[in-house]
């Protein structure tokens, strides 16, 4: 099991991980992390599991982990952002975690939008963020997390799309020591995003994200739209060229139809 002492052993943040909350087994993290976080729990306080019996993926789907082989956790965020710049905050948490999985690894994290991460075309991790609204305005965003680090075997309903970083190096990884690396890249980037202002997360988020110019199918609530990625708008929304001309998403789970071909190979 994770603990907090030895996570807090090392851990260069000054406030992500001041709080932690380890737990061997919960329904899951997200849920509990939103209710610390209704009842004031400070920004940064972290929610870690060894095991999630109710994981939660996007688009309403359960995050798969084995217990004990994976990172599971939560976070806790309280950011003063403009709504116009509220689909950025996704993009900026993915640079952060894809920074730290590649400094604690150096392997070729990258991204895919809108917040999850590759690793030579399949998926090794997936952000999961829940904003919560007081009075017309944002009052808290609980980030969820799930690593595929140690698992080398994977359901069948998923095993073809998903990987491990444990596969690629062909040894384990040290759990605590790559989740200390995560927290510290994403107190950065989160500070660097509040202080020089989130329209600089697109930048950063192009530079590990080589889908411009891929050809994808994007499923919007049992609507499927293929086309070319031609661009990102400056709020983070998905602009995609297709034979009925473009469209913009701000939301969809989409599959890169020629990933083999943009994959980095380093």
């Amino acid at each position: 099991m994770i603990s907090a002492a030895d996570l807090k052993q090392g851990l260069k943040c000054s406030r992500f991980g001041e709080r932690i909350h380890s737990l061997e087994r919960i329904d899951s993290t997200n849920t509990f992390a939103r209710s610390l976080a209704a009842d004031g729990a400070a920004e940064g306080t972290v929610v870690v599991a060894e095991e999630q019996t109710a994981g939660k993926g996007r688009q309403g789907r359960r995050w798969l982990a084995n217990r004990g082989e994976n990172l599971t956790f939560s976070l806790i965020l309280r950011p003063s952002i403009p709504p116009n710049f509220i689909n950025l905050l996704p993009l900026g948490v993915a640079v952060a975690v894809a920074h730290g999985l590649q400094h604690a690894t150096s392997l070729p994290v990258y991204c895919k939008w809108p917040n999850d991460l590759l690793l030579r075309g399949k998926k090794v991790a997936g952000i999961l963020m829940e904003g919560v609204y007081g009075r017309g305005e944002l009052d808290f965003v609980v980030v969820g997390i799930g690593i595929n680090v140690n698992q080398v075997t994977f359901p069948v309903e998923v095993n073809p799309r998903a990987t491990s970083l444990a596969l690629h190096l062909e040894a384990p990884v040290n759990r605590i020591a790559l989740l200390r690396s995560v927290l510290e890249s994403l107190e950065e980037e989160y500070d660097a995003m509040s202080s020089a202002g989130f329209q600089n997360i697109l930048p950063a988020w192009l530079e590990l994200a080589p889908m411009i110019g891929t050809r994808i199918s994007a499923d919007m609530h049992g609507t499927t739209v293929t086309g070319m990625v031609s661009g990102v708008t400056p709020e983070g929304a998905l602009v995609l060229h297709t034979e009925a001309g473009d469209r913009t998403l701000f939301a969809g789970d989409v599959t890169i139809l020629d990933m083999e071909s943009h994959a980095p190979r380093n």
